[in-house]
């Protein structure tokens, strides 16, 4: 599902209200993960798919499908709790004791040094677990030669997060002629990734609006009274704790990936 598709069908509609019973299936309409209820951690619901990976979604309206159709999850009066269990960042479940996996040949792609440390910041539990490492480009103008050079395969799988990826932007065109099944590329629709970065997270009621054509950056810097970069740059990642600091657009193009890089590899097409 197209995590940058407009969802004002969610606001034009009534869609039917259904108690989130254990065991119930459904499907994130946003991310398009497809799970059992199992439980209930901090006001959101747990999921768990086929594959036994859990993720928490927030109870909000018309935010599930079930049997193809939109409904809103409402959390039993019931409800049991699920045993106490540590919460990454990510909102996944710990694995407790665990140490980091050998690292698999299969890559995550990342357009800087900040989406990068964005990402460790949430989901490098997660990783760490997976085995996978997350890498730093400096820029996708290359990308269609540097993903050649990778060679991407059945057990070399390469996902690619990719910032501002919008209908005819100049990363959607660079991306566009990128097409093995061993490679995924997904992105959010923020400028920068710290755009992706919740205002009231970072302090301020909303990102400044930056004129086409100016350095995006300095732009916010000098909107927000803040003289360097990196001093901003600080401010943003020491405001990040969970995933709940950042945008749905980013989680859901993330997860992905994650998943994407460490799928069995039969379930490729």
């Amino acid at each position: 599902m197209d995590v940058l598709a407009n969802n004002d069908w969610r606001r034009r509609r009534t869609v039917p209200t259904v108690d989130a019973e254990l065991d119930l299936v459904v499907e994130d309409a946003d991310s398009g993960f497809c799970g059992a209820v199992v439980g209930f951690e901090f006001g959101a619901v747990v999921l768990e798919d086929r594959h036994g990976k859990r993720r928490n979604f927030p109870l909000e309206p018309a935010a599930f499908l079930l049997d193809g159709e939109p409904v809103t999850l409402t959390r039993p009066a019931a409800a049991v709790h699920p045993q106490q269990r540590k919460i990454t960042s990510s909102g996944s479940i710990a694995v407790a004791g665990h140490t980091a996996r050998v690292a698999r040949r299969s890559r995550i792609w990342v357009e800087g040094i900040h989406d990068a440390a964005l990402v460790e910041r949430i989901w490098g539990h997660d990783l760490r677990v997976e085995g996978v490492v997350v890498e730093p480009l400096d820029g996708i103008d290359e990308l269609g030669a540097a993903v050649t050079a990778f060679h991407p395969g059945p057990v070399a799988r390469l996902g690619v997060l990719v910032d501002h990826l919008v209908p005819n932007s100049k990363e959607s065109r660079l991306v566009g002629n990128i097409r093995s099944p061993y490679v995924l590329i997904t992105g959010h629709p923020y400028v920068d990734v710290w755009q992706a970065v919740k205002p009231a997270a970072v302090g301020i009621r909303e990102w400044p609006v930056i004129p086409p054509g100016r350095p995006w950056k300095e732009g916010v810097c000098e909107a927000l009274g803040v003289a360097e970069p990196a001093d901003m740059w600080r401010r943003i990642l020491a405001s990040v704790s969970t995933y709940r600091d950042v945008e749905t657009p980013l989680i859901n193009a993330v997860e992905r990936l994650i998943d994407f890089v460490t799928e069995p590899d039969e379930d490729i097409d």
